[in-house]
Parts: structure tokens; C-alpha cells; sequence
């Protein structure tokens, strides 16, 4: 039986897990983690945050308190392909930390009948949080049929299977510093079961390039609305959504879980080519979440 933690405003500083024998870096997963629920007061724009959950990436590996490592390509969800037709493996060590940063990295790399591998880490189970605002700096991968993302998913279904419970993209990149430029997405999925599903959101064209530089990409998140931010610049704000399964404001009012990964190919980026130089990383300098002030 999982532990749950409930937060109301508390700073908590994760902390790098202790080390594995004989492999300091070799990421692992824990059967028995505790939640950390963090329900937050809504942040106002430009208003007093505290921090109540983050992670600096200071250890020699991810603390598996606080992320959960992927493996495989979805089929143990019964979404192969990750549901989108992605082409990689997803293996725990293509995930790493460096001088505090931590790397997930995309490679041209066979394993089994997979041609790519990378990684995708999220805290399920481990911190989930509703309303307040999350960040993180990150520097982009480049390449055709590159796919990184920083997003949110529901700790529980409440609502049903996906979409009908939500999804929040804070920042998607389809081809950056190639066929995608520098733009960046930020979407919300939500209404009924796939395929009966709806989604809305907006792109934004980066200003300088978000794989030659850090950027920080964050969502305000409240009951009625959800707002897009890049280094602080609001180019995005949603303010109706529906599901099948209760009223408004539902699905988004509910907690959610954080995903970070790098996928490779897909029906939204199309497949890598020959001008994709492998491999390729995404770095993420921190990931925070804030409380607004009562």
C-alpha cells in the first residue's frame, strides 16, 4: 500500500537517492514510493509564490522517490508506440545527471527491433500537485522527427481513461532548430475517451533558439483558467474545457503528475532522416513547483 503525504504550502528540496553498487549513475525504480500531494493555492499573475516541490538535479542519479524511469515503448499500458506511433525504446539509462543537469538523451540505437532509443521520467506515484505554477529551464534537442515535451498527466483517472480525465502539455517542440524552428506548444486534452477526444492550445515562436540556449517554460494552473509562460512571457491562455464525465471545471481539477522524455518520430513530428544528427539531448537545469500566497 502506497504512502500519500498531503501538503498545504511546505518547501521540499528532493534529494538524490543513495547510490546503487558498483554503478553511481545507473537509474533504478522503487516498488513502495510515497505521494507527496501538494494542493496549492492558485499563483496570480505576477504574484507571491513559495515553492513547495523541486528538483535542482544536484545527485549522481535521479532520486527514485522522486521519478519513476521508463522502460519499453508503451505496450505495458497497451499503448504501443506510445499511443502517438513513436519509434523508440525507452531505456533508464538514457537518462542522466551532469554538473546538475539532467540529460535525456535520444540515440540511433538498435534494441530488439527498435532502431532509437531515450528516455521519459515522470513522478507518478511520488508528487502530484493541483493549481500553482511549475517551471523548468531547459535546452532543446534538434533534429527532424525529434519530439521533447515537459507535461502533465492525472494521478488518477477520475474522469476516465485519456482524455476524458486531461492532459497538459506546458511546452512540446515537433522538429526544433529544424522543420520547427524555434516554436514551441502549449495544449490542453480533455472531453471524452479517445477517440472521442478534444484538445485546443496555441504555439509560440521562441525568442533566440531554444536548442542553442536554456529557456523556462511554465503553466499557471487554477480552477477557471490555465496560462502559458516562456522566460516569463504569457503567450498563451485557456479558459474553457469540458469531459463527459462531470461538470466545469473538471478534468483540471484534479491532481496531475509531471512527464518529461524526448520521443523520436510519431505521427506529429514524422520520422527522423537523414539530416538528424544523433544523438541528441535534452537538458533540464530544474523543475519547480510553486503555491501562490492565501
Amino acid at each position: 500500500m502506497k504512502g500519500v503525504r498531503i501538503l498545504a504550502v511546505a518547501i521540499i528540496l528532493a534529494q538524490p537517492g543513495a547510490a546503487s553498487p558498483g554503478n553511481a549513475a545507473s537509474n533504478v525504480n522503487i516498488d513502495d514510493p510515497t505521494l507527496i500531494v501538494a494542493d496549492n493555492t492558485p499563483v496570480a499573475p505576477g504574484g507571491e509564490m513559495s515553492l513547495v516541490w523541486n528538483d535542482e538535479f544536484d545527485g549522481a542519479r535521479l532520486d527514485p522517490a522522486s521519478w519513476f524511469v521508463e522502460t519499453g515503448d508503451g505496450s505495458q499500458y497497451s499503448i504501443p508506440g506510445w499511443g502517438n506511433d513513436e519509434l523508440q525504446w525507452y531505456l533508464p539509462d538514457s537518462a542522466s545527471i551532469e554538473n546538475g543537469i539532467l540529460l535525456i538523451t535520444a540515440r540511433r540505437q538498435q534494441h530488439g527491433d527498435f532502431q532509437y532509443t531515450s528516455a521519459r521520467i515522470n513522478t507518478r506515484d511520488r508528487f502530484a500537485f493541483r493549481y500553482g505554477r511549475i517551471e523548468a529551464r531547459i535546452r532543446l534537442p534538434a533534429g527532424q522527427g525529434i519530439w521533447p515535451a515537459f507535461w502533465l498527466m492525472p494521478q488518477e483517472n477520475a474522469y476516465g481513461g485519456w482524455a476524458a480525465s486531461g492532459e497538459i502539455d506546458i511546452m512540446e517542440a515537433v522538429n526544433p532548430g529544424a522543420g520547427g524552428g524555434n516554436t514551441v506548444h502549449g495544449t490542453i486534452h480533455y472531453g471524452d475517451v479517445s477517440p472521442n477526444n478534444r484538445y485546443s492550445g496555441s504555439e509560440h515562436a521562441v525568442q533566440g533558439s531554444v536548442t542553442d540556449e536554456f529557456h523556462i517554460y511554465a503553466v499557471e494552473w487554477d480552477e477557471r483558467e490555465i496560462r502559458w509562460y516562456v522566460d516569463d512571457v504569457n503567450y498563451a491562455t485557456q479558459r474553457n474545457w469540458h469531459t463527459s464525465a462531470a461538470a466545469f471545471p473538471a478534468p483540471f481539477d484534479r491532481t496531475f503528475h509531471i512527464v518529461l522524455n524526448v520521443a523520436v518520430g510519431g505521427g506529429f513530428p514524422g520520422p527522423p532522416d537523414s539530416t538528424t544528427n544523433f544523438p541528441v539531448t535534452m537538458e533540464v537545469d530544474y523543475v519547480r513547483v510553486y503555491s501562490g500566497e492565501p
